[in-house]
């Protein structure tokens, strides 16, 4: 992922509320969220280039959700791909703070990345792009929260707008229509709210913009995510080609094994 916007224990029905972008290469091999034939418990996209997601939730509510961290003083790859550590902990059995503490014993194996994970009972945050002294992982208390290419609740445009649209959502009618609106704006920041992220300063803007659309690279797909007090998960992912024209959606909604 590269923008998610979340409402943790902020809604008297939703323990959770979500909203999130897939920003990526249009050649990148991809395909759409569903249930994995190999892993029926696992919903979830899949990069079928390296074999890992970005995002997904499994019957049991394991949730799990990565970003990259730009950084221009770490632009070399990683020696494993981000998208295994999500996979981590869906197909595993650790809870969600014991899995980060593992993850960071080896974290330099990857690029910068902000990981999110959660269960029915909690939800945690940990970046391998942390000072050292900071880094360790971090439970999550009731809030708004929004994450992009940077550290969790970075102030940028896009998290700033995202997140005060979640919070005037919380006070209506909650639905992915709805939800998928906090991540959907075209719009390019003001050059003066940039945070540069030592690429060009036309490429900078690009990429301010929540829902970003370029020939080659942009808003993939968006994927809106809702639990509620009764055990209902309720997932959405739509697709989206290079002209930002939606070409497909996958619905799911199932109750939540206790």
């Amino acid at each position: 992922m590269c923008l998610v916007i979340f409402a943790y224990r902020k809604h008297p029905r939703y323990p959770l509320l979500l909203a999130a972008n897939r920003d990526e290469f249009h050649a990148r091999p991809t395909a759409p969220a569903r249930f994995w034939e190999e892993q029926p418990e696992l919903l979830a996209g899949r990069d079928l280039e390296a074999g890992g997601t970005w995002m997904g939730i499994t019957r049991a509510g394991r949730f799990a959700a990565i970003t990259n961290f730009r950084d221009p003083a770490r632009t070399a790859p990683g020696l494993r791909s981000r998208g295994e550590l999500p996979l981590r902990f869906l197909l595993g059995s650790d809870a969600p703070g014991d899995c980060l503490r593992t993850i960071s014993a080896c974290d330099a194996d990857y690029a910068g990345f902000n990981l999110l994970l959660g269960d029915s009972g909690s939800l945690w945050y940990y970046s391998n792009s942390l000072p050292v002294d900071e880094r360790s992982p971090r439970q999550l208390g009731p809030g708004v929260y929004g994450l992009s290419n940077a550290h969790l609740d970075t102030p940028w445009p896009k998290i700033i707008t995202g997140k005060a649209r979640m919070r005037a959502l919380l006070g209506g009618r909650v639905g992915h229509d709805r939800l998928g609106e906090t991540v959907s704006d075209v719009a390019l920041a003001n050059e003066t709210a940039l945070h540069p992220l030592g690429l060009s300063a036309e490429m900078d803007r690009l990429l301010s913009a929540q829902f970003i659309i370029t020939p080659t690279y942009g808003t993939r797909a968006t994927t809106t995510l809702w639990l509620d007090g009764d055990g209902i998960a309720s997932w959405r992912e739509r697709s989206f080609d290079a002209t930002g024209l939606a070409t497909g959606a996958v619905t799911e909604q199932f109750e939540i094994s206790r």
